[in-house]
């Protein structure tokens, strides 16, 4: 992977998250991709229970300061960047008040996905762009990690599929076992069709249930990897429907010459 620029986004990175699956993975591939020689980015969302003090997080002054439309309004984008000790590995973090200063991740004390899920979904999506524009950095491989990343595809493709930055990029999504029950706000499709992204696209999302949002990750996505021993059955069905390259699951510790492997094979 010498050489070869490879953005991570992901809705959890270790050590700033306790350890998953998909927060191990999120550091691991891109610290292995780091010893080859690559070029990497991994961008999380900065949500309020990392510790900034500890981690050494600060804000980037000359990133910052752009304001995402979310359903009509104006969403001040914060950039924050931190080291990875001992790895020199720098990881931004995606940053707003309103979605991202409550000290949780995904869901409330009672164990509630958070109603404002989707919007912060979007904003995140628009945020890892709109970023990675600013540092006017191509990447040859996009790979994306959890549901909350989970719009990027999407995004990407049709929102920002005129962006010259972007064209020869893949974009491989690792799908995981971590879902949610029952489903994300019900309005999800309209802040989605506010950004002139045409609703036969993305109908399915009138159920925006996390296999949905998942399917629709499938759908723009160039390869995917199956990052969990198991996977939901109707979303092994809609990948084995999809056609796409894909990589079979491999864990922790077998997973480097594979991914490596196939990162070759999409660029090829």
């Amino acid at each position: 992977m010498k050489d070869k620029r490879i953005l991570y986004v992901s809705s959890e990175v270790v050590p700033y998250l306790p350890e998953t699956e998909i927060s191990s993975m999120s550091f691991e591939a891109p610290r292995m991709v780091n010893k080859q020689g690559g070029q990497i980015r991994i961008f999380m969302p900065r949500y309020g229970n990392i510790n900034e003090r500890r981690h050494q997080l600060h804000e980037v002054i000359r990133l910052s300061g752009i304001n995402l439309v979310i359903n009509d309004l104006d969403m001040p984008l914060i950039i924050k960047v931190a080291s990875i000790p001992k790895e020199r590995i720098q990881v931004y973090f995606i940053d707003n008040e309103e979605y991202f200063k409550r000290k949780a991740t995904l869901t409330d004390e009672d164990g509630k996905l958070f109603t404002d899920n989707d919007e912060r979904s979007i904003f995140f999506a628009k945020g890892v762009i709109e970023t990675v524009k600013k540092l006017n950095w191509a990447p040859d491989i996009i790979h994306v990690h959890g549901w909350l990343a989970s719009l990027l595809p999407l995004y990407l493709k049709e929102y920002y599929k005129d962006e010259p930055l972007f064209t020869n990029s893949k974009i491989v999504t690792s799908l995981y076992n971590q879902s949610f029950d029952d489903s994300l706000n019900k309005e999800m499709i309209n802040k989605i069709k506010f950004d002139n992204i045409s609703e036969d696209t993305v109908s399915i999302l009138k159920q925006p249930t996390y296999s949905n949002i998942m399917k629709i990750a499938i759908d723009y996505s160039d390869a995917l990897i199956i990052g969990s021993e198991e996977i939901p059955s109707d979303l092994q069905e809609h990948l084995g429907n999809s056609d796409k390259p894909t990589l079979e699951y491999h864990s922790l510790e077998t997973f480097a010459e594979a991914y490596t492997e196939f990162y070759n094979q999409v660029l090829s």
